[in-house]
């Protein structure tokens, strides 16, 4: 078999950022394995995923912008090894998809995105870059390149209409990184959430629930990722490392994946369950998108619509731990068989082989 060149451009450094992990980065020795090599180029620097979240730094993010635009343009006219330019979510961050119709012409592409940025939210830190999106940008994309890989079924509708081939490619888990740590024995039962300062008003949909739930249950609220503030529920939050990622979410007794019921949550493709699950704990979940199906009600976790459903559902977990135990088992065996990047990564190196033609 032909060793064929990808490369692949993503929007930050490496390790750094949770979607073009479980995109590409985890897939890379998988699909090497496939007679598929991938190059990974960023388009910000270290030091602009730094402040790129932060308030303020307009002159660091202008310049960083620009430094990533110049590495853009010299990547599509000097492009000459690689076989197939595998993007994901976009060429650069900011302005219409001009990059992208350069590299287009001069290589094929497969363009892979796992949110609706055809919605073009922002986060509040970086709300004065919305002038300068394009809200036609993803709808393009999908229009210029061969193939469109999509996290869900929400996503591939979009694409579909657009686009001349779209596959469905779930969100997946490094099974083998990931391994359930058990049986968990801390003395306080474990709640807990992982995510970042912009999903961090997720949580909070759950502060009425959380402060009943303390008035009935003991328990340990255990925040990985972002700072959040909750009347009368002290959290303890820690920082993300990707080093301890694992252990650092292995100590949950329960995980939490609470949504807003809209189309930028349909979008989402369950990753914050598939963690939990992975690691053999059992989560509630909002049953928005992909979420109701990853989450088998009552078989691998629970799903919770309404404030007493959140409370009733946490606080029968943190009282039966068998029950955790039983879903939990379930929750591996569901990310083994359909989430796990060792199922997924030949389907990916099937769609670039295709699209090197």
């Amino acid at each position: 078999m032909a060793m064929i060149q990808v490369l692949a451009l993503v929007p930050y450094p490496t390790g750094r950022a949770p979607g073009q992990r479980y995109r590409i980065e985890q897939w890379a020795p998988l699909l090497a394995a496939e007679g598929v090599h991938v190059t990974l180029s960023s388009f910000l620097s270290m030091r602009g995923m730094e402040v790129l979240y932060e308030r303020g730094h307009s002159m660091m993010k202008a310049r960083e912008t620009l430094r990533g635009y110049l590495k853009r343009v010299g990547e599509a006219l000097g492009i000459t090894s690689a076989d197939v330019i595998f993007l994901y979510r976009e060429a650069a961050l900011l302005g219409p998809a001009w990059i992208e119709r350069l590299l287009a012409f001069r290589k094929p592409l497969v363009f892979d995105f796992d949110d609706a940025i055809f919605l073009n939210d922002t986060s509040r830190a970086n709300a004065w870059s919305r002038r300068f999106k394009s809200h036609t940008k993803t709808a393009t994309i999908c229009r210029l390149a061969n193939h469109v890989t999509v996290g869900n079924e929400f996503l591939a509708r979009f694409a579909r209409v657009r686009a001349r081939d779209v596959t469905v490619v779930p969100s997946t888990i490094d099974t083998d990184a990931y391994e359930v740590r058990s049986p968990r024995r801390n003395p306080v039962p474990i709640v807990g959430w992982t995510g970042s300062a912009t999903t961090a008003p997720y949580l909070n949909l759950l502060s009425a629930a959380l402060r009943r739930l303390r008035e009935k249950s003991r328990f340990e609220l255990r925040v990985i990722g972002a700072k959040v503030e909750i009347n009368d529920v002290t959290a303890q939050c820690h920082p993300w490392r990707a080093e301890s990622e694992a252990a650092d979410l292995g100590v949950f007794d329960v995980g939490l994946m609470p949504l807003p019921d809209d189309d930028w949550s349909r979008g989402k493709c369950g990753m914050k369950a598939l963690q939990y699950m992975a690691l053999g704990i059992p989560p509630v979940v909002s049953p928005i998108g992909v979420n109701a199906s990853i989450v088998q009600d009552g078989v691998n976790g629970f799903h919770a619509r309404t404030e007493d459903e959140w409370v009733d559902r946490i606080a029968l977990l943190l009282k039966d731990e068998s029950l955790r135990a039983r879903m939990g088992r379930e929750a591996r065996r569901t990310v083994e068989e359909s989430y796990s990047h060792r199922v997924h990564a030949p389907r990916v190196a099937h769609v670039l082989r295709e699209a090197a033609g």
